[in-house]
């Protein structure tokens, strides 16, 4: 249940009691190990309190990953793409650091991937059918591009965390848009410019 404010004061400690322990709970455990049971054990709620607010266990995650893709779609809805990479790039590392534990959790953990999947498509579906160049290219071109942008900046963030993050997010910007804005030749060969926007 996504709170407006208006509610009573009491639904709205119920609200984010739930919501609360719930992100604890994905950073304990994958997906499939959390039980309604459990969560409203350590709640301190029962479970009919919890059936009020969300019918199901996957409509409370839904509204998670709702809610994340739709602020990370909002922040990255003035850049274009594919020109403006290195932006949509460093917005993703710096939004991935500010979403903390349960945001690294689901994108890291092999537990996550269905979720994580379905948040990548919905920010793909949100975002690169905006850019010109990318409609006027083949669509099997398109499909590559994506494949390649999703998978390359997801993989790099994982690997960052797999490492315990001993670069600083500056570090693993610079990187990751050097090899995905000029590949590996502008990897190797640091005079060749990242192209900006």
């Amino acid at each position: 249940m996504k709170l407006t404010g208006t509610e009573d004061l009491r639904v709205q400690k119920t609200v984010e009691a739930i919501r609360t322990v719930f992100e604890q709970m994905i950073c304990e455990m994958d997906y499939h190990e959390i039980t309604v049971k459990e969560l409203c054990e350590r709640a301190k709620i029962n479970k009919k309190t919890f059936y009020r607010y969300y019918p199901t266990l996957d409509d409370l995650l839904l509204e998670l990953q709702t809610e994340m893709s739709s602020e990370y779609i909002e922040l990255i809805s003035r850049y274009r793409l594919p020109e403006e990479m290195d932006k949509v790039n460093e917005a993703f590392f710096r939004y991935s650091v500010r979403k903390g534990e349960v945001y690294e959790k689901i994108t890291c953990a092999s537990g996550y991937v269905p979720i994580r999947n379905t948040m990548i498509d919905r920010v793909n579906a949100a975002t690169w059918h905006r850019s010109a160049w990318f409609n006027n290219i083949p669509e099997w071109q398109r499909h590559l591009l994506i494949v390649y942008v999703q998978y390359t900046i997801v993989e790099m963030y994982k690997q960052w965390v797999a490492d315990g993050k001993k670069a600083s997010v500056e570090e693993v910007i610079a990187m990751s848009n050097r090899l995905i804005c000029t590949g590996l030749d502008g990897f190797r060969n640091p005079s060749i410019a990242v192209m900006r926007g």
